[in-house]
């Protein structure tokens, strides 16, 4: 008797309010543009989320993980032959290499209420096979049958060994520099 009330407790706990449920990514509704800047301007673009998840227990955040497909690297300011050398650049060695790392990754460690749907979010990204600890807020709201996270998050290049005409490494580039931070404006579509 003893057991059967002790299991019916636990699939009740297990199974209730307090158990952590995983919602996977809509990655075709979820989008991720970046903006990188130089001392002549700036160019802004699109990246695909391959997979990711979040997890929630408690109503509350408590980790993820996004994968980001580095082969789909489009930019959105040129066109015709100007882009195509962009894009091309991007994806060379001298930036993210996609052909020897074809994804980057994000783990979320903590997520750390700061009020109603938002959230300090730690965690690892990991680019170009190295990971460096990163955080940033998050807003998520329910919105239906999803949950939408909302997130700007501002990365320095230079932490990834992403050297090409960074100030940070070479010197007397003048108006060629490329400032190592570069921006990623995500938002991100969970279907519950």
């Amino acid at each position: 008797m003893l057991k059967t009330i002790l299991l019916s407790a636990i699939l009740l706990f297990s199974t209730g309010e307090n158990a952590e449920k995983k919602y996977e990514v809509a990655t075709s509704e979820s989008t991720v543009t970046w903006i990188g800047r130089k001392v002549t301007g700036d160019h802004n673009g699109t990246v695909q989320l391959k997979n990711g998840n979040l997890k929630y227990e408690k109503g509350q955040l408590v980790g993820g993980s996004f994968e980001v497909d580095m082969t789909t690297i489009d930019n959105s300011d040129l066109s015709g032959e100007w882009k195509d050398k962009l894009v091309g650049h991007l994806k060379s060695d001298d930036f993210f290499g996609v052909d020897k790392y074809p994804t980057a990754k994000f783990v979320v460690t903590r997520a750390i209420p700061q009020g109603p749907n938002k959230y300090k979010v730690v965690g690892d990204m990991t680019i170009k096979g190295i990971t460096h600890p990163i955080q940033f807020i998050a807003n998520t709201e329910e919105q239906g049958n999803a949950i939408v996270s909302t997130a700007k998050l501002t990365i320095d290049r230079s932490k990834y060994n992403i050297r090409y005409g960074s100030g940070s490494f070479f010197d007397d580039l003048g108006d060629k520099t490329i400032y190592d931070e570069f921006d990623l404006n995500i938002k991100i579509v969970s279907n519950k």
